[in-house]
């Protein structure tokens, strides 16, 4: 009778527990059920739209880009230019208008300005959107002229030639070889010569360059600066060129009625008021 009565009892268990066995969870849930119901992927109704969507999007935009005239270059604007004029800076650029302003490559536009334009030393090229082009130049400084013929090239302070002129810009000290005699140019060679010229004038404060007329070379050892007023400067070798213009300007502020100064050893310049 005992017997009996477990066996309906444990046949109520199954039909109250589907089934499940010892040690299953309440209510007969397998682990897992519903982490298997959240990842449920999206049905392909679902996946058609959105691709539908992408596709939709991207044609487009690349519309919008490419075939629209809301996105289409209307105007090239050019500032930073002195010697240069706009109209030069926009021939060398080749901007078409009304084309798409995603066509416009700005590294491009960039790199034919340096190469056909010599005498710019920086450019920046870009798109404000919707419709304009924005093309800034930084123009090369002449920091000597070097004589050719009837000509002068401008050189700027790290020695590019960047241009040929007839008329020579003011305030720009012309540089005078005298080294025909002068082993140095055995030695170092004109274009060496000349490069030390150069660095000469860069070491310049903007006062003195000013008021150089000429840097005249006789050997590698012996630059000497002609200025305003009749005035001179033995500036020594191109060495040591942060040092002998802070040397210039000190006695030069000290000696004002002083015509020549002597800074080819920056630590014990020299004056003379003859």
């Amino acid at each position: 009778m005992a017997g009996a009565v477990r066996e309906k009892a444990a046949a109520g268990r199954e039909e109250r527990g589907g089934g499940a066995g010892p040690g299953s969870p309440p209510g007969g849930r397998r682990p897992g059920g519903d982490r298997g119901r959240r990842l449920r992927l999206p049905g392909r109704r679902v996946l058609i739209s959105v691709l539908l969507t992408v596709v939709v999007l991207g044609g487009f935009s690349g519309w919008a880009l490419y075939g629209s005239h809301w996105l289409r270059v209307e105007q090239v604007t050019v500032s930073g230019t002195d010697v240069l004029g706009a109209e030069e800076v926009l021939d060398a650029a080749r901007i078409s208008e009304d084309v798409p302003m995603a066509t416009v490559d700005p590294d491009a536009v960039e790199a034919r300005l340096a190469a056909e334009l010599p005498r710019i030393d920086t450019v920046d090229v870009d798109r404000t959107w919707p419709h304009r082009i924005e093309v800034r130049v930084t123009e090369r400084q002449p920091a000597v002229l070097l004589r050719e013929g009837e000509s002068f090239v401008e050189v700027d302070d790290g020695g590019v030639r960047f241009a040929t002129v007839r008329t020579p810009p003011r305030n720009v000290p012309i540089v005078e070889m005298q080294v025909a005699e002068s082993p140095s140019l055995d030695r170092f060679g004109r274009q060496r010569l000349r490069e030390s010229a150069v660095r000469v004038a860069g070491a310049l404060s903007e006062s003195v360059r000013r008021d150089t007329r000429t840097v005249l070379v006789r050997s590698y050892d012996s630059v000497t600066l002609e200025l305003t007023g009749g005035r001179t400067v033995l500036w020594g070798s191109a060495e040591r060129g942060a040092a002998k213009s802070k040397a210039l300007a000190a006695v030069m502020k000290a000696e004002r009625d002083a015509r020549y100064f002597d800074v080819s050893v920056p630590s014990a310049p020299a004056v003379s008021s003859s």
